[in-house]
């Protein structure tokens, strides 16, 4: 890669990677130096804690050698230490948020002081690291040492990497144990900029080098000042709107030939209008710390639950936008989400006079319909008894029910001042949407996002001989309750909405089972079966019909042309699904069970393991990281015998507990050979976790 210089490599001592998946943050004490915090010093737990604490404010003397060498004056010292103080971060961001020094200049000095080269925010925002690359030092340990891989030299296994602290040798080493290299040479970088890189280049995160262009920046904040100063309150947005006299408006020729034009259709959904609107709505969060990036957050949420049940491209698109605009013109003392206007009378009141809001602010855009009902209908409650009162049930609008529980989620997951007053984990979050689901939420969509979020679904699908189920349904709502129940039984659920999307999954040969409605628009369920079995890899796949039709000739009709079951609707999913085990059942008798595969960031090793051993599964999990693999022998729950690399036994065992990222796969027909293991997996864990936390080395 060019621009990132040339340095002499660090050389890195191979140590044991320590860190677990699973661990309880302990920061260490204040007083311990850098230099004194080493892998072997703590536990793998206290060293990323460690880590992480060292990296918030960087080296302090640092600004005390710029004062020294005539590089900033003493006030501007002082301004650069007042602004830390104040507002925390690194030291490299006060100078540079103070304007005592120029980001060029900074790099520069701190580049000779740590006698390497350094990295320019301009050239890592352009920067496009290979995924190879970037995957040789895990997101999570990226994020908290703030370490950015750019380059990696094949031939002398030489990793370059970006990051603000260039002498921290702890950190170097635990990036040389994961990315697998003989040597590290690390290069400084500006911490935000860095810390922007990751976010690109891991998350996907186009903007994060937005906040960063000091220009655009200023340009915006002007721009949402006069925005703010004309947005006083509620009563003054309506007497602006009633004041003005609407003029009728004239669609243009241009317009009745292309709909995107003026806000059509294709321009909604286009990447770069969600785009924009992330950027906008994420400068106005700036100014409330405890909401900063939270509808982002919540657009990210509910992008995922739609693909989960499978809507339309632009009907996902449209439920983003509301997630983006759905707290414009709401920024009062309270944060208003389903659940907080649900349990307090102040909030409720606050809701009720503005939940249109962000409807009146972008009434000029002509937002989507489905957009705007969302919006304007996420706090009414499942029961009935919500704002404005119009809808109950499913009467509501699936972008409203859906947005209620993504933003009550985001604000329960990030927002400091939430009604617990303190940053719920993950599974207390969904606890809390559980407790209100058939009351304020949908209960059948917080299942789901449970199931979406909480990776019950990876655990089901070890606890299962997993099956694939094609579910062909038009209708994405209706199709939410059997797949919620056949994903909780062990099912792998894929749908198709048309005829094209359900021959092209059965085309790839993974499909074990269809569940098929009959009426499928222009053709019907009876003509894609005839047609799939023409088809190799369809040819013996069982099929269920389940259908609102109740007709006896299509009943005789379906089970002629081969169906396995025929069930109308509406019917029972615990029915269905047992019907449907039924049939897989008689199918496992002649074929074998399928394999699980996922990955150690999903689920940590020590927890796959108790899951099959309390499941009492039976099979190979074979274990890949980076360019090491093994495999671990279960049999009724039993561990077997282990294998990693040239070890064998428990300690090929203990050696896999160190590991925090790789992928996995469960291959249930596999059988082990012999017993070489006889301690029970729980004395085997005890065991991994001791060694763990003493820092005691496998035995090569």
């Amino acid at each position: 890669m060019r621009g990132f210089g040339e340095s002499a490599p660090i050389s890195v001592t191979r140590v044991r990677p320590r860190v677990r998946s699973v661990a309880v943050a302990l920061v260490p004490s204040p007083r311990r130096s850098r230099e004194d915090v080493t892998p072997a010093s703590l536990s793998s737990a206290r060293f990323i804690a460690a880590l992480q604490v060292m990296h918030e404010t960087g080296n302090p003397r640092i600004i005390d050698r710029l004062a020294a060498e005539g590089l900033i004056s003493p006030a501007q010292r002082e301004a650069a230490l007042n602004q830390q103080k104040i507002v925390g971060g690194r030291f490299e961001e006060a100078l540079l948020e103070t304007n005592g020094i120029g980001e060029s200049a900074l790099l520069k000095f701190l580049a000779a002081e740590h006698r390497t080269r350094f990295v320019s925010t301009e050239k890592l925002a352009k920067a496009d690291i290979p995924m190879s690359t970037l995957k040789l030092v895990p997101k999570k340990m990226a994020e908290q040492a703030t370490v950015f891989p750019v380059l990696f030299n094949e031939k002398d296994a030489v990793l370059t990497v970006v990051t603000p602290d260039p002498d921290d040798n702890a950190m170097l080493h635990q990036v040389q144990v994961a990315s697998g290299a003989k040597h590290v040479q690390a290069l400084v970088g500006r911490p935000l900029a860095v810390k922007a890189a990751i976010l690109k280049q891991y998350c996907g995160d186009i903007h994060a080098f937005a906040l960063l262009d000091k220009d655009a920046h200023e340009q915006f904040t002007s721009m949402l000042n006069v925005f703010e100063r004309n947005l006083v309150s509620e009563e003054s947005m309506a007497v602006a709107l009633a004041g003005e006299p609407r003029q009728e408006r004239v669609i243009s020729q241009e317009e009745l030939e292309n709909p995107t034009a003026r806000g059509g259709r294709a321009g909604f959904t286009s990447e770069s209008y969600l785009e924009t609107l992330n950027v906008l709505v994420t400068l106005v969060e700036n100014s409330r710390p405890e909401l900063r990036g939270h509808s982002a957050q919540t657009a990210r949420l509910l992008r995922k639950i739609v693909e989960r049940i499978g809507v339309s491209e632009t009907q996902a698109a449209h439920f983003q936008i509301a997630a983006y605009v759905h707290d414009l013109g709401k920024m009062g003392a309270f944060h208003l989400t389903a659940y907080n206007v649900s349990e307090y009378d102040g909030h409720r009141q606050l809701a009720s006079k503005s939940h249109r809001a962000p409807l009146r602010l972008m009434e000029a855009v002509v937002l989507p319909s489905e957009a705007r009902q969302a919006v304007e209908y996420m706090y009414e409650r499942f029961d009935g008894s919500g704002i404005p009162g119009e809808y109950r049930g499913k009467e509501i609008p699936l972008g409203a029910r859906l947005l209620a529980i993504a933003d009550t989620y985001a604000d329960l997951t990030q927002n400091p001042k939430n009604p617990y007053r303190k940053i719920l984990r993950p599974a207390q979050a969904c606890e809390v949407l559980s407790r209100a689901a058939g009351k304020v939420f949908d209960p059948n969509l917080v299942d789901l996002f449970r199931h979406t979020i909480s990776g019950d679904d990876l655990k089901a699908r070890l606890l299962a001989n997993r099956h694939v189920v094609l579910l062909i349904e038009p209708d994405p709502e209706e199709s939410t309750v059997m797949e919620l129940r056949m994903i909780e039984q062990g099912f792998e659920v894929r749908t198709a909405r048309t005829i094209e999307g359900a021959m092209k999954t059965l085309d790839s040969g993974e499909v074990g089972i269809v569940v098929s409605e009959l009426d499928l628009g222009k053709h019907d369920g009876f003509g894609l079966l005839t047609e799939a079995r023409k088809r190799p890899a369809a040819e013996k796949v069982p099929w269920v019909f389940v259908t609102a039709r109740t007709g006896r000739t299509d009943a005789q009709r379906a089970f002629e042309l081969g169906a396995s079951d025929y069930m109308t609707k509406p019917i029972s999913a615990d029915v269905l699904v047992a019907k449907l085990k039924q049939v897989m059942e008689r199918e496992a008798r002649s074929t074998g069970a399928r394999g699980v595969a996922g990955s150690l960031q999903e689920m940590g090793l020590p927890e796959i393991v108790q899951v099959l051993w309390h499941g009492r599964k039976t099979g190979s999990l074979k274990i890949r990281s980076g360019r090491d693999h093994g495999e671990i022998h279960f049999v009724e729950g039993a561990i077997f015998n282990a294998l990693w690399g040239k070890l064998r036994g428990p300690e090929a065992f203990y050696a896999m507990l160190t590991l925090t990222s790789g992928d996995f796969l469960l291959d249930p027909n596999i059988k082990a050979p012999s017993q070489q293991i006889t301690e029970s997996p729980e004395a085997l864990l005890l065991e991994g976790m001791r060694r763990l936390d003493e820092g005691v080395a496998p035995a090569m």
